[in-house]
């Protein structure tokens, strides 16, 4: 595959990936589950060792992992608009739901003081508390690390900013350069088989880190609600290392200090997110939905989402032809090891600020949560079902209290 298109086979790819966008329930690992079982075992589009590659690439590299697998695949598939097709397809139907939900958040009018609202509020307690243990164990598991994590944890809830997750990745780069170095992996894996031109590659990366650099320039140079929204989501798909929950703080540092979005609707729509299908990042599509000022509705959803997710293509599409080379270099896995550690961190802190804070009021509150904790790690219910039982929890918590 040298990137040309080939629509047969991107409609193939739509195809596949559509079920998969409407089916995919748990979050980026049984995302990549539900991609080896129809793509390596049914379709047989790549074999193991060619899956397990694209996999460890796109754990490497920030973004939704999922979500950059399917778009390796596509690519390798049926060339760009293969890629294209996976992502849109693999997208659309959480993204459609999510802003059906805005819309609905807006036909209701004020919802702040809604139970079920309020029970959004706690499932999302349960989900990220989940993620961060589940998290802690793999990419935290040695005095080292968790130091690394408890110290992100602690800049991000200092300084409450973009800025605060920017610094605690870097200081996780930082510690796992000077202290966490170990031998290269072995040489033991198959090549990638899918590849394109190094000059597509370097095109890639070349706008990949124009566009990181160049949009909060001009966005501090106009006036344009529109260039704000690209240049915030853009950063934020651009930082984000250890999947989608990860993106609940750098998000909401964005929209919530400046009145974007209120704390209420963030987390309302962050708790609605875990009962779709596909990745987490379609949140972005809600939030463009529900901002206060235009570009907001059908439009901020796609600028929003369109933004949020153009840093993985192009990283993808960038790192595929050099990552023989990358993976073997000590530097490079060294620095990862940290930067995960630090992502442990910022989601402890998203833990406890804004997700804690907005729902944990009452001792009622933090038993639904327990109770939706247990569902969720030992009970292995589906996160769609425990976020509807905590729905239905809030609501009837609400008419006690007011009885």
């Amino acid at each position: 595959m040298n990137g040309g298109s080939n629509p047969g086979n991107a409609v193939e790819v739509f195809i596949a990936f559509l079920k998969l966008g409407l089916t995919s329930f748990g979050g980026p690992v049984a995302h990549l589950g539900y991609f080896h079982h129809e793509f390596v075992e049914r379709r047989k589009w790549l074999d193991e060792r060619a899956y397990a590659d694209l996999v460890a690439l796109c754990q490497f590299l920030p973004g939704p992992a999922s979500s950059q697998v399917g778009m390796a695949i596509g690519l390798s598939r049926a060339g760009y608009l293969g890629a294209l097709a996976a992502w849109t397809a693999f997208t659309l139907p959480s993204a459609v739901a999510l802003v059906l939900f805005a819309y609905g958040l807006s036909a209701f009018g004020n919802v702040t003081g809604a139970g079920w609202l309020h029970g959004l509020k706690v499932a999302a307690v349960a989900v990220v508390a989940l993620a961060v243990l589940g998290m802690a164990r793999s990419l935290a598991p040695d005095r080292e690390r968790a130091s690394v994590a408890v110290a992100a944890a602690v800049l991000a809830i200092s300084i409450p900013t973009a800025w605060g997750q920017v610094g605690a990745i870097v200081l996780g780069a930082i510690v796992g350069l000077t202290l966490m170095r170990s031998a290269p992996p072995a040489d033991d894996h198959v090549p990638l088989t899918l590849s394109i031109t190094r000059r597509q590659a370097v095109a890639a990366l070349v706008i990949f880190l124009a566009l990181l650099i160049g949009l909060p320039l001009l966005a501090g140079a106009t006036t344009s609600q529109s260039i704000d929204l690209f240049d915030a989501f853009y950063r934020a798909g651009s930082l984000v290392f250890g999947g989608g929950h990860v993106v609940l703080p750098l998000l909401q540092a964005e929209v919530v200090p400046p009145g974007w979005v209120d704390n209420d609707t963030f987390l309302a729509g962050y708790g609605a997110a875990q009962a779709v299908p596909g990745p987490l990042f379609t949140f972005a599509a809600y939030l463009g939905a529900v901002m206060r000022s235009t570009p907001n509705g059908w439009v901020g959803a796609t600028l929003c989402l369109v933004a949020v997710f153009l840093p993985s293509f192009l990283l993808v599409v960038g790192a595929l032809p050099f990552w023989e080379a990358l993976r073997r270099q000590v530097l490079a896995q060294s620095a990862l090891r940290g930067i995960n550690a630090a992502v442990v961190g910022l989601l402890l802190a998203a833990l406890y600020h804004p997700v804690w804070t907005a729902g944990i009021l009452t001792p009622a509150d933090y038993a639904l949560a327990v109770v939706a904790f247990l569902l969720l790690f030992m009970w292995q219910t589906p996160p769609w079902l425990v976020v509807l039982l905590c729905a239905l929890g809030g609501s009837a918590l609400s008419y006690l209290a007011a009885a």
